[in-house]
């Protein structure tokens, strides 16, 4: 991969917890947020499985961000779409 930042430039939802995330140079993943928030002891994170809170996200400076980024991932993971396998999320205190 090279040195070149990585940006969303689209997010839609395509199923209940499944985003489908456009990324510079057009590639595309659809991830799906439900194994990660359903295994997460974090009541914060598990916050995130009410449908409504869930729905609440936007693409900001190039990011998926919820709230006043109170939940959002590391831009490689979602490019990789490995975010069920790697903790390293930012949860606002």
């Amino acid at each position: 991969m090279s040195s070149t930042p990585i940006n969303i430039i689209s997010a839609i939802q395509t199923g209940e917890y499944r985003i489908r995330l456009v990324f510079d140079g057009n590639t595309v993943q659809e991830v799906d947020f439900k194994p990660f928030l359903t295994r997460s002891h974090h009541p914060d994170i598990r916050a995130y499985l009410e449908p409504d809170r869930f729905a609440g996200f936007r693409v900001e400076y190039g990011e998926l961000v919820w709230g006043d980024y109170e939940l959002c991932f590391p831009i490689i993971d979602l490019y990789r779409n490995t975010i069920e396998h790697n903790q390293s999320i930012t949860v606002a205190a």
